[in-house]
């Protein structure tokens, strides 16, 4: 277990059991109000973490070369499935597709599909990233059409998330930064209009910028998480002692789940949360640097990216820190899909990983990890 690989299924599994603990403890009430069953929810988010866990052990056991074949048929799926999410009849809210007796969300399977097919891209790509238009524009116009259904559901979140996760990729991937830079200024314009297309989210910028005058209106959710985290205190409540997940806080299972976390065990479990979310990261970005070629280091950034990248954000809206942005917390909110693409993330590093230790080489990926 001194391996990478051996750590990343230590994290992984310490992650899914703490994960399955706190959905219990801040889903409970609701279950209760809901069902009359305590562990209604809970139950809902075990059947996800063992189609993630199955899902886990095929991205782990399988040669993740097999992806870069089917990487365009795999985004291309995930895409006719975000579409159906605007069929009323398919659809339930404007983010889930109902699947028998579970509701599905798409955007979390576009997340794997996204790293696979823009890494891909970028190896089929490498003699031609020097220029915008071979190495830039093929791939914003796939963002691009991911990003228009998503303001469509509306998730101005997950598109920050698949956005932010490309340019990384394009970076790490050998794109000159010129190129890069050019594109992030030509999105400040486009980042603004999206801001004003929809007023709540002028009322999660406004609120933000003044939460003492707001706190009861449109920076409650983030008035209350500041209370839960703050009367933590070192140690916590306890375990199951929540004040807030009393329908206080919304979302409380879900998108603030950090929150009770922080309540329940303090500032020390609190840590201990952090520290294994970034060890997660750490690690994977060790596999990256150790991957056998430049598909598995893709691979291993953007899942290591896309991970951190979503739990930086969740503690930020959690302790105030940027607007409310509606995304989970990685392995730790209440959510089947999130826990089980998570998971699949998890399994896409374990696959290069694995790989890594099977050649016994470590091959330093031009432009990347410089």
């Amino acid at each position: 277990m001194g391996s990478a690989e051996g750590k990343l299924v230590v994290v992984l599994a310490f992650l899914l059991l703490a994960g399955f603990l706190f959905v219990y403890s801040a889903s409970s009430p609701l279950s209760l109000r809901l069902t009359g069953e305590a562990s209604s929810l809970l139950k809902r988010q075990i059947i996800g973490g063992v189609l993630g866990l199955a899902a886990l052990v095929v991205l782990w056991r399988v040669d993740y070369h097999v992806w870069a074949g089917v990487d365009d048929l795999l985004l291309g799926g995930a895409f006719v499935l975000l579409l159906l999410t605007l069929v009323p009849p398919l659809a339930e809210g404007s983010r889930w597709l109902r699947l028998g007796p579970f509701p599905f969300q798409p955007s979390e399977l576009g997340k794997v599909a996204l790293v696979l097919y823009i890494s891909g891209s970028l190896v089929r790509r490498t003699d031609r990233l020097g220029s915008y238009r071979e190495g830039v524009l093929p791939h914003l116009l796939v963002l691009g059409l991911l990003g228009i259904v998503l303001l469509l559901q509306p998730d101005s979140g997950m598109l920050l998330i698949y956005g932010a996760t490309v340019l990384f990729l394009l970076w790490v991937g050998g794109v000159p930064v010129r190129h890069l830079l050019l594109t992030l200024l030509g999105a400040v314009p486009v980042g603004v209009a999206v801001l004003f297309l929809a007023r709540y989210r002028v009322e999660r910028l406004v609120a933000f910028l003044n939460p003492g005058a707001y706190r009861d209106t449109y920076g409650y959710q983030t008035f209350q998480s500041l209370l839960a985290v703050g009367s933590g205190g070192v140690l916590g409540r306890g375990i199951g002692a929540s004040r807030a997940k009393l329908f206080y806080l919304p979302a409380a299972h879900n998108d603030f789940v950090f929150s009770v976390i922080a309540e329940e065990t303090g500032l020390v479990g609190a840590l201990c949360v952090i520290a294994l979310l970034g060890a997660l990261v750490v690690f994977g970005f060790r596999v990256a640097r150790e991957a056998p070629d430049k598909l598995g280091a893709l691979y291993a950034y953007g899942a290591s990216f896309l991970l951190g990248f979503q739990t930086l954000l969740n503690l930020a809206v959690a302790v105030g820190v940027v607007p409310v942005t509606g995304l989970t917390l990685p392995f730790l909110s209440y959510g089947g899909s999130s826990l089980m693409v998570s998971l699949m993330l998890g399994g896409l590093l374990l696959g290069v990983a694995r790989a890594s230790r099977r050649s016994a080489v470590g091959v330093l990926v031009p432009g990347v990890g410089e």
